[in-house]
């Protein structure tokens, strides 16, 4: 094996020589993350899409979407198996990427463009999500893996953490802008046929341009060297790679748990549907409403930048955990306050708009926090994986969670739809038209709020027992680079 061929720069810190690249290929490699988050934002709308363009009912849509993200988790171990063992001399991040979102782009298209509004087989609309749900899967696979293959510093891995986490909210932020404040007013403030159309073809475009410059960013990375282990006996690895590491990986476990408890808690309150009852209905003005949420988005940026420096001095394992309580703190005033106002007055009361305001700001900023120290905490159980096993293997890990999660926070949309179909929207969607009442306000805060508290809680508990902190990771470091040396000695 050669592992000195064409590599980045290196710095020595806690007595190892760490793999780093420059700041601005990380910022614009990342922006794979925006990519990713388009078509985030056009699974948010799906529900509308089921009902306008196919007349699926909205309770049948989230069963139906449910069961479809079960197929994503399936075919995750699968696909991952296969990215591991891919080996070209090109690298392979960006074949998969490009790969990736050539299929999630054209089955979108047929979902949202081609064929809405011209047929209503429900057949055919499962078809063409199981068909983006495969691209949608190569794509994130290979987007996971780049914190891991980017750099293994401790000080620097937090900061490709940082951008992903920008992007993640950055990009969302500024097409929900879009289809909000230019698309929606443009037909009557209703989610037709038509808006949907129009608002996944400029998301489709968007994620084409931002992928083609991550590519740029990802070239001095995706080479061949960078996806090699320690073994002696060669890298293939298989399925029993993947149920030897979920097996016996206990730091993996806890993550997942952890990670997972959140992200089925953002599953249910990033629904259009929830926003558009808190923001339209609550409120009174979608877009007034809209506006606020994405200006308190981006103060909330500078969290992510603090919580990666507060990551690369403590440790992701103590980040988390402070993150994480402060998120419960904010949740919990999030409730109190909206539950004791008339919502409506937040548009013309500038105490309640300022109190309302600075919510949203904490707790988007230490979401990205946690965010951040997650990312971070996957590529350090990559490295922990490769110290215990000798196999580097960044697409099983990502798959192996992508998996856990996909069956696990599918339940985020029936969840939602479920819930809100309690409250009377059983065969019609909410719309921003909607008058408010005292159910629609009670089940947004449960939805808003009290789902993610409960994600809070699981998440603290597993972090209670989970073990790798920054001294540890040190350690692992130092195993992996005396293991390199003596193989390389032979």
């Amino acid at each position: 094996m050669a592992f000195g061929k064409k590599k980045t720069s290196q710095s020595e810190i806690d007595g190892v020589q760490y793999r780093r690249v420059p700041t601005w290929c990380i910022a614009i490699a990342e922006m794979q993350g925006g990519a990713a988050m388009a078509f985030y934002s056009l699974v948010g709308l799906m529900s509308y899409v089921a009902s306008e363009g196919y007349g699926i009912a909205l309770a049948v849509a989230g069963v139906i979407l449910t069961a479809t993200r079960w197929f994503d988790g399936l075919i995750d171990p699968f696909l991952a198996v296969w990215i591991d063992k891919l080996h070209t001399r090109f690298g392979k991040l960006r074949i998969l990427m490009l790969l990736g979102l050539t299929i999630r782009s054209v089955a979108m298209l047929m979902l949202f463009v081609w064929f809405s509004g011209k047929t209503q087989s429900v057949v055919l609309f499962i078809i063409l999500y199981m068909v983006n749900i495969v691209g949608n899967s190569i794509f994130d696979i290979a987007g996971n893996m780049l914190p891991a293959v980017m750099t293994n510093d401790p000080r620097q891995r937090p900061t490709v953490q940082v951008w992903a986490t920008v992007y993640n909210y950055a990009f969302p932020m500024a097409l929900s802008l879009v289809s909000t404040m230019v698309i929606l007013p443009m037909f009557g403030n209703q989610y037709t046929k038509d808006m949907l159309s129009l608002t996944c073809i400029i998301y489709v475009a968007v994620a084409w341009v931002l992928t083609l410059i991550a590519c740029i960013g990802l070239t001095p990375v995706d080479k061949p060297e960078n996806f090699e282990g320690i073994t002696a006996g060669g890298d293939d690895v298989g399925l029993k790679d993947m149920f030897h590491f979920l097996a016996t990986n206990r730091p993996f476990q806890l993550y997942t748990l952890s990670a997972v408890a959140d992200k089925l808690a953002q599953q249910v309150n990033s629904q259009t549907i929830i926003s558009t009852m808190m923001f339209g209905i609550l409120i009174g003005n979608i877009q007034f409403g809209t506006i606020v949420s994405m200006l308190s988005m981006l103060p909330s940026i500078v969290f992510a930048i603090f919580g990666a420096r507060y990551c690369g001095k403590h440790g992701n394992k103590e980040a988390t955990v402070t993150w994480t309580w402060v998120c419960v703190v904010i949740s919990v005033l999030g409730i109190v306050f909206c539950a004791a106002i008339d919502m409506s007055a937040i548009r013309t009361n500038m105490v309640l708009l300022c109190l309302f305001f600075a919510i949203l700001l904490l707790n988007n900023g230490s979401k990205m926090c946690i965010t951040t120290a997650n990312g971070a905490m996957r590529a350090d159980i990559v490295d922990y994986e490769l110290d215990a096993s000798g196999k580097y293997i960044p697409g099983i890990v990502t798959a192996t969670y992508n998996f856990i999660d996909q069956v696990i926070s599918s339940f985020g949309i029936t969840i939602a739809t479920f819930c809100v179909s309690l409250i009377g929207y059983v065969h019609t969607t909410p719309q921003p038209t909607d008058a408010p009442t005292p159910a629609i306000k009670a089940m947004t805060l449960f939805l808003t709020f009290g789902v993610p508290i409960i994600g809070y809680v699981i998440s603290l508990i597993a972090m209670r027992f989970y073990k790798l902190t920054k001294k540890d990771m040190v350690d692992v470091q130092k195993r992996i680079a005396a293991k390199k040396q003596a193989l390389q000695s032979k």
